[in-house]
């Protein structure tokens, strides 16, 4: 509750500090761009924070690390390209790299790269991009990691260390993990007998969400998680999980509730639209949270070139606070990387575990409760 305090607050502050200094810095651009213009110059650079930031937070068919320009002003950029894969009804399969766009200046094969997106340049032609961008080349490749570091766990635990020996190596970080999941998650939450069943699922979103929030704190990686498409689809299969493993009591609840009959036909609505608010749940709150630390690093960041711009003494004096602020955040987006993992799994088992809950009868409650009142009294009391 701290953290998301704290982070809140600071969202705030910034965003307001922006506000303010960027009317300021827009000012003395134009001031500026009037003296350069009066002296019959060029305009000299200007920072975009806008186009910082949503090209780090946005998908892209390149990882771009850094630009700069040489003594004859030409721009050039640091850029991992990736494989560009397209289908067109009328033209069939294109593959090429993203670097044959030289960043949207040239065309390929009759397409263009506009911002992030690859259109046509003939608009009766329908494309559909198949592409291998950032965010998918790094969640295959955080895969990858995730399933080296687990098979070489479950190698040495196939050889007996951990079991007749202690544990060793990256076994004393993922064992206590697996425990807690299953002690403090899937077993409070699905049940005793029933949350074998769905522990290799819950651990699965947990380790897939909380590699791809580390791997994107990483400087020049993609923010994977803090992307609403990989959000969206991690809350349509736990929807999925939900709804197929819905039992008989969960589908009456909803469309019988046990309510009076005046506000039946209320419930009901309310009851089905819950079917869909959770997994909606699960999807805005991994991606808004992932989203906004990132934001608020890049923001940081962006305030020394924004200072810098209305004066170089204040750009290099407010540098050591936000830098100190940026290396403050990175240790609470690592925090926040394994809360919103344990969220999402979770919630995850929270709402599984409604859907299988089984039926209450008032009955039993009432025996158990007389056994329990009346078993402290069996033995015999001195006065």
């Amino acid at each position: 509750m701290v953290v998301i305090r704290l982070k809140s607050l600071l969202v705030a502050v910034f965003s307001l500090g922006i506000l303010l200094f960027s009317n300021i810095s827009y000012a003395q651009d134009q001031a500026h761009e009037e003296m350069a213009h009066a002296a019959g110059g060029e305009e000299g650079f200007k920072f975009d924070a806008n186009k910082v930031i949503f090209s780090h937070v946005l998908d892209a068919h390149e990882f771009h690390y850094f630009s700069w320009k040489d003594k004859d002003g030409v721009e050039h950029h640091a850029t991992l390209p990736l494989p560009v894969i397209l289908y067109s009804p009328q033209k069939g399969w294109s593959f090429f790299m993203s670097s044959k766009f030289h960043h949207g200046e040239h065309e390929v094969d009759g397409y263009r790269l506009e911002g992030n997106k690859i259109v046509p340049v003939d608009p009766n032609v329908t494309v559909y991009d198949l592409s291998l961008t950032r965010n998918v080349v790094q969640m295959f490749f955080a895969v990858v990691v995730l399933f080296l570091i687990l098979s070489s766990v479950v190698k040495k635990y196939k050889k007996g260390i951990g079991i007749k020996s202690a544990p060793t190596g990256m076994q004393n970080v993922i064992e206590p993990i697996v425990t807690f999941i299953k002690d403090e998650v899937a077993v409070p939450n699905l049940g005793v007998k029933k949350y074998e069943k769905y522990l290799p699922f819950i651990l699965t979103i947990f380790f897939f969400i909380l590699i791809n929030n580390i791997f994107g704190l990483i400087p020049g990686a993609a923010n994977v998680t803090g992307n609403i498409a990989f959000t969206l689809v991690l809350g349509v299969i736990t929807f999925l999980v939900i709804t197929f493993s819905g039992n008989k009591h969960y589908w009456s609840h909803i469309f019988n509730p046990p309510v009076p009959a005046g506000v039946n036909v209320i419930m009901i609505i309310v009851e089905f639209l819950s079917i869909f608010t959770k997994p909606f749940a699960l999807i805005m709150r991994l991606f808004a949270n992932m989203l906004a630390g990132h934001i608020i690093i890049i923001c940081l960041i962006s305030l020394i070139f924004i200072f810098g711009g209305m004066s170089t003494a204040i750009g290099f004096g407010f540098s050591p606070v936000s830098i100190a602020f940026v290396v403050f955040m990175y240790f609470i987006e690592l925090l926040v990387a394994f809360i919103q993992a344990f969220i999402f799994a979770n919630l995850a088992a929270v709402f599984i575990g409604q859907a299988i809950e089984e039926a209450h009868h008032p009955e039993e409650h009432q025996e158990l409760n007389l056994k329990e009142s009346t078993a402290k009294y069996d033995d015999p009391v001195i006065i």
